[in-house]
């Protein structure tokens, strides 16, 4: 890491509860690429001020966590399609005071739906219905999946959710048949529930893919369940790293290679 100075370029992020995973990603990178930047985490009670900062200080890039991701955007001035077809915002990029929102958590799921090439003629299942959830179902529709049920605890959020996608929405467990399962709720998370699992061994049999969002930690009850049971699987440390990757390229104008981004990835996650 370069030692501060005047000329380094400053990148932040804003969450509630802030955490060292970015942090830890993008100073990684910009000492391994020897760029002269320095990325920190903040928290702040008035976000309005903060992204005046953003803009009034220069901040190149600016990263958005929960609950900061909606009530961010009035507050900049160009909204990329990745976050308004979300009505969410997870990155912004500051060129010379002109703030440019984007969503890199829809970019990464769409980017790994393509990569894994998924038929999108596959029943699919979305435990879930908060912000993320917003993220996941908007790029399986963007990817033309057209068979996709909601199934969430919160009735309201989970119809709403489903309407605004043209999805079915549910408050119990389908039959077991979806191909294609995800869950986008803190279910297996480190915490009180981390031993849960988020679909039964029975849904996990029946399905050819498990996606689980849960970053922390990446063998989640749920992707073992479904290694152990030959399934093809997409963990939420493949989202979290892909979607900071997009961040730095923003940030940076580099684009790191996979193999960067793995090493990144993995320094983020040590404790």
């Amino acid at each position: 890491m370069p030692i501060l100075n005047k000329d380094m370029t400053l990148c932040i992020s804003l969450a509630g509860r802030p955490s060292n995973i970015g942090t830890r990603f993008h100073n990684y990178l910009y000492d391994e690429l020897g760029l002269n930047f320095i990325y920190k985490a903040f928290t702040t009670d008035d976000i309005a001020a903060a992204i005046a900062g953003v803009r009034g200080l220069g901040i190149r890039g600016c990263s958005v966590s929960m609950p900061f991701k909606e009530a961010v955007i009035p507050l900049v001035d160009v909204i990329e399609p990745s976050a308004a077809a979300i009505e969410s915002v997870n990155t912004i990029v500051n060129d010379a005071g002109r703030l440019t929102a984007s969503n890199t958590d829809y970019e990464a799921v769409a980017e790994l739906l393509a990569e894994r090439a998924i038929d999108p003629a596959s029943p699919v299942l979305v435990r879930g219905s908060g912000g993320m959830a917003k993220a996941v179902v908007a790029a399986f529709r963007g990817a033309g999946f057209d068979d996709l049920t909601v199934l969430a605890r919160n009735a309201a959020a989970g119809r709403e959710l489903a309407a605004k996608y043209g999805y079915r929405a549910a408050t119990t467990d389908p039959e077991p048949g979806a191909a294609v399962i995800v869950n986008v709720t803190p279910l297996g998370m480190n915490g009180p529930d981390a031993d849960v699992l988020a679909f039964s061994a029975e849904q996990v049999a029946a399905a050819r893919i498990v996606f689980d969002v849960v970053a922390f930690p990446a063998e989640t009850p749920l992707i073992k369940a479904a290694r152990a049971a030959g399934r093809a699987v997409i963990t939420g440390a493949d989202v979290i790293a892909l979607q900071a990757a997009r961040q730095f390229a923003r940030y940076t104008g580099v684009t790191p290679t996979r193999e960067q981004v793995e090493r990144a990835s993995a320094f983020s996650r040590e404790d």
